[in-house]
């Protein structure tokens, strides 16, 4: 009998087995990929960008700006964080939704790539575009309002925009995780317009009845918003607080999010 001689093909090698340089750049392509595929969808970048921004522009400059500093910074404050939580939840949630019903996020765990570089690139997605958004805010209220801010002041806000976008990133993977795509954005918008008032942002937090005074502490969004007002000196207490819990909250809702999808995919 004639021998069959059968090809042997070669394994890809594993991630264990790549360089970190190789691993590296995984990481780097596929952030990339996610800030480039979002700077070229204007419906989704226009509306973060323009909400926040115009908020600050009609409530705070025109039809507040005559009653003092004080008013501008808690409003700078409030957008700041109101357009800071739009990227971590709709940047994440809703677009995790939607890749996950589409079969998107199967089709990557197949590519020869660190199974977290998806995440961080929603992740770097989602901080890049907290930090345009504190940057329009913080140059509107300098050039537009006249508010005096120091250097260290307005990179301390920043910073708190940039980072503060981590814990609705979290919050918006775990829902992300749990809702159909086509209902993620309803689901979301029924938790990110409530938290924003219930957190003070709209209306100042002790014109709040007590009862939703008392709730306000269980949103992430009060404590950033807690301390962007300490970052402009209009607090001065609890500030080590609000920075554990907010990393607290961005902890555990990883943890569930991860869990559930290497469980559910």
């Amino acid at each position: 009998m004639n021998s069959v001689s059968i090809p042997v093909v070669p394994v890809a090698p594993s991630m264990h087995g790549m360089s970190r340089r190789r691993v590296f750049g995984a990481y780097l392509a596929e952030a990339r990929s996610e800030c480039l595929r979002y700077m070229r969808a204007p419906g989704f970048m226009l509306p973060i960008m323009m909400l926040p921004t115009m908020f600050y522009l009609l409530f705070g400059i025109v039809m507040n700006g005559s009653k003092g500093a004080d008013v501008l910074r808690y409003l700078l404050v409030s957008y700041g964080v109101f357009g800071v939580m739009s990227p971590g939840l709709f940047g994440f949630g809703v677009s995790l939704a939607l890749e996950r019903d589409g079969g998107l996020l199967t089709y990557k765990r197949a590519l020869p790539m660190p199974p977290g570089a998806y995440l961080l690139g929603k992740m770097l997605m989602a901080m890049v575009a907290a930090t345009v958004v504190m940057l329009l805010l913080l140059g509107m209220a300098s050039m537009l309002g006249h508010l005096p801010l120091s250097l260290s002041q307005a990179g301390l806000m920043l910073l708190t925009g940039t980072l503060g976008v981590l814990p609705f990133c979290a919050l918006g993977m775990l829902i992300g995780t749990i809702i159909k795509g086509q209902g993620a954005p309803g689901m979301l918008n029924m938790v990110y317009l409530p938290m924003s008032f219930l957190s003070g942002l709209w209306v100042p937090i002790d014109a709040l009845p007590k009862a939703l005074r008392q709730i306000a502490p269980i949103w992430p969004s009060y404590h950033l918003h807690q301390l962007g007002l300490a970052v402009l000196g209009m607090r001065h207490d609890g500030v080590v607080q609000h920075l554990v819990v907010l990393a607290g909250f961005a902890a555990v809702f990883f943890s569930i999010a991860a869990r559930r999808l290497r469980r559910y995919g």
